[in-house]
């Protein structure tokens, strides 16, 4: 079982962010001047998520142990929040989950802490960029795509959107 919080302390967030340097710009190669931004400081209206696990074979996911029985547990999967052009549209971010654990319920996971905390906040709807090869990931949860795909970071991307309170 994956542990998701709300990454409010200072090593919780640090956490958060050594995934999405694994992620984003070691795997991927983006560059971290455009992977940090001003919605990673600590007085920014944000609101990071880290998820944690601890480790084992994560190619088997029925082994998956429960990590908040665990106070050693390690960062596996990022993600923020924010509000976005209107304060009733939050816009996720920086979905990220370290390979082994990728396709184990991770990423799920933290989407569904995600939409509970903007559904917390009162938000009516959720947008994101999502990378191409990750937009049947977030369809599986409800997202549509709206518009035309686009280059961000230099990695294709597509537009979402999900209301909440949609199905998923």
């Amino acid at each position: 079982m994956v542990d998701v919080r709300v990454a409010d302390a200072d090593a919780a967030r640090e956490d958060a962010f050594d995934v999405r340097h694994e992620v984003f710009v070691d795997e991927q190669g983006v560059d971290e001047a455009l992977e940090y931004d001003e919605y990673d400081a600590p007085e920014a209206d944000a609101v990071h998520f880290v998820a944690y696990g601890d480790e084992y074979d994560a190619s088997d996911a029925s082994d998956a142990p429960d990590a908040s029985d665990s106070p050693d547990a390690d960062p596996i999967g990022a993600a923020r929040l924010r509000t976005a052009d209107t304060d009733e549209t939050g816009k996720v971010e920086r979905v990220a989950v370290r390979e082994p654990w990728r396709k184990t319920g991770v990423g799920r996971a933290l989407m569904l802490a995600i939409e509970a905390q903007a559904d917390e906040q009162g938000l009516d709807a959720l947008t994101l960029h999502s990378q191409t090869h990750a937009a049947g990931f977030y369809r599986e949860l409800g997202y549509e795509s709206v518009g035309d795909e686009f280059t961000e970071a230099g990695i294709p991307h597509v537009k979402m959107r999900k209301r909440l309170g949609d199905e998923h």
